[in-house]
């Protein structure tokens, strides 16, 4: 046989197989089908064209956004609600890149991302060549697990370990390559997906619960500290009985919010402000702390034992960090649910939620209650903190961005059910909260969804309002508007007493939604914002609300904090 008549055998063979359907493109599609992936979100480029082609005949959403930041980030959110690996896709050089915050978000805040990229092709990738750049070197640092696809019969094994690798303990971000040229390749029809196997609950050791029932028997005033790992893990139910049958205070950090519900006699609220809060008073006086789903990530262990003089009883799927401030004592590693029922039923011991205790909570419904009377215009940021918990329910979802609205927000939004306030604490990445709410709604479409954000936040990420509006997905953004870099300005104005560089000028907001065809509305006195977040958040569409914030309020925060010597 001639060569000529081999490449043409070679060429009709590819051929037949695309015509088929039998292209790795289709069988990519396929193992994303077998994961149960319901959404890929991203921007197609010349060479992924055929993976994005593939996916109009699936039962995959595909969400064509205006930024793959945009994309990485609502991958995020999707993957923190649900607990699945959300997709995020892009194109080969800047696209890819592009992807890289909200991957290094999803991993440092222990959320499941599979991100996929294209590549350049096989025939070129070695050497120096148009639009080339390392992206598995790139993405190895911020993922699990960072790899490039050397052929399409690979791609059932990598997906596999891709979606296992994001979703098992201690969950984050993957990153797949794919070149242009194995894109495009035929496989062979028998290829298919590989079964998916779901990781059994992990029973706690009994001989780590004996010594940490030992170690809470002897404890003069243990306290709970629970973290976002006690959401994942659906803990929330068996934290609650176990701070009720051994009568524990409960502080969450700022991720874990609403793990324990703010309304619950035992709650202390939450920890993770930048200066000593109310909460803390709680933690001075512990022995004993009891770490529940506790990553180091979200809150610095010096901030509530500073001393490093606490015994610590770390509770998690997997085993602690170290630190010096954070020495545990008992470590125990399984299902965090089954972990608190066994070390419940060993400890034969009650303690009771005490006078400090309950002058925290007072402290902070007293400060509460006094922002929901302020009528001040612009208004103070505990009558909007006051205002969005009026209007929203008691399943409904806030995504509070990064910045000073973060502070007010994570300080003081009373909580009731785990990932109803999602913040960014592994990373503090300005910008998730636009297009996460978009995520949030698809992941959770019974449930209302508001973007609380800066206006320098907002501007990051605002051009996916138009993706919200063109997908039909109604999420109602609140931008806190105050001109400057409000959170910047209040660190600079504790640390030097003055504060530069952070002023800014911002278009009508009102105007800009509308352009998307968004509806827009500006509040011009502290009566007018409950009335128009109902309004928003009862309407189908695309809503933004722009809300004058007086910053000033920070400052006065800090200062009467620093007064503090004691809850009473």
């Amino acid at each position: 046989m001639s060569e000529q008549t081999g490449e043409a055998g070679v060429a009709r063979k590819a051929t037949e197989a695309r015509e088929a359907g039998a292209t790795a493109a289709r069988l990519l599609v396929r193992t994303l089908e077998a994961e149960g992936v319901e959404y890929v979100f991203g921007i197609p480029g010349e060479e992924n064209i055929h993976f994005v082609d593939a996916l109009r005949d699936s039962s995959i959403r595909y969400v064509l956004v205006r930024h793959e930041q945009g994309a990485a980030f609502m991958a995020e959110i999707y993957g923190r609600l649900t607990g699945r690996a959300g997709v995020a896709s892009a194109t080969l050089g800047p696209g890819a890149i592009n992807l890289q915050l909200g991957v290094a978000d999803a991993t440092t805040n222990s959320t499941p991302v599979v991100a996929i990229s294209a590549q350049v092709g096989l025939d070129r990738i070695y050497k120096e060549s148009h639009q080339i750049v390392d992206l598995v070197s790139l993405f190895r640092p911020i993922t699990k697990w960072s790899e490039l696809a050397l052929t399409a019969e690979a791609l059932p094994e990598m997906v596999r370990k891709a979606f296992k690798t994001a979703q098992t303990e201690r969950p984050g971000a993957v990153y797949l390559a794919i070149p242009e040229d194995v894109e495009a390749a035929p496989v062979a029809p028998e290829i298919g997906p590989l079964p998916v196997n779901v990781v059994r609950p992990q029973e706690p050791s009994p001989a780590q619960i004996a010594r940490a029932a030992d170690v809470v028997a002897l404890a003069r005033r243990p306290i709970v500290l629970a973290g976002h790992g006690a959401a994942r893990d659906g803990a929330s139910q068996a934290l609650t009985g176990f701070a009720e049958r051994l009568g524990l205070p409960v502080a969450t950090t700022f991720n874990g919010k609403g793990v324990f519900p703010d309304d619950h006699p035992n709650a202390l609220g939450a920890v993770g402000f930048m200066r000593r809060d109310y909460v803390n008073f709680g933690f001075d006086e512990a022995d004993v702390l009891i770490a529940v789903g506790y990553e180091l990530q979200e809150f610095d262990p010096a901030k509530v034992n500073p001393d490093a003089d606490k015994k610590i009883i770390h509770i998690h799927r997997f085993a602690a960090e170290v630190d010096d401030h954070y020495p545990v004592e008992v470590g125990i590693q399984g299902d965090i649910s089954r972990s608190l029922r066994a070390l419940a039923d060993a400890v034969h011991r009650r303690f009771d939620v005490d006078a400090t205790d309950r002058e925290i909570r007072r402290m902070l419904r007293a400060e509460l209650d006094q922002g929901r009377a302020d009528d001040g215009f612009p208004l103070s940021p505990l009558r909007v903190v006051a205002d969005i918990r009026e209007a929203m329910g008691r399943h409904d979802i806030v995504l509070a961005d990064t910045g000073a609205v973060k502070m007010w927000m994570a300080r003081m939004y009373p909580t009731y059910e785990p990932n109803t306030l999602l913040v960014s604490n592994g990373l503090s990445s300005m910008g998730f909260a636009v297009p996460g709410a978009i995520a949030a709604r698809l992941a959770s479409p019974g449930r209302r969804v508001l973007a609380a954000t800066g206006d320098g936040a907002f501007l990051m990420n605002s051009q996916e309002l138009e993706t919200a509006v063109r997908e039909r997905i109604p999420i109602t953004v609140l931008i806190w508007e105050d001109d400057a870099y409000g959170l910047i300005e209040w660190k600079m104005g504790l640390e030097l007493g003055r504060s530069s560089h952070t002023a800014f000028s911002n278009p009508d907001f009102v105007t800009y939604a509308e352009s998307f065809g968004a509806k827009g509305y500006r509040i011009s006195s502290a009566g007018e914002l409950l009335p128009t977040l109902r309004k928003a958040l009862t309407d189908e569409g695309v809503s933004v609300i722009t809300v004058p914030v007086d910053y000033s309020h920070n400052l006065r925060l800090t200062d009467t904090l620093g007064e503090l010597t004691g809850p009473f």
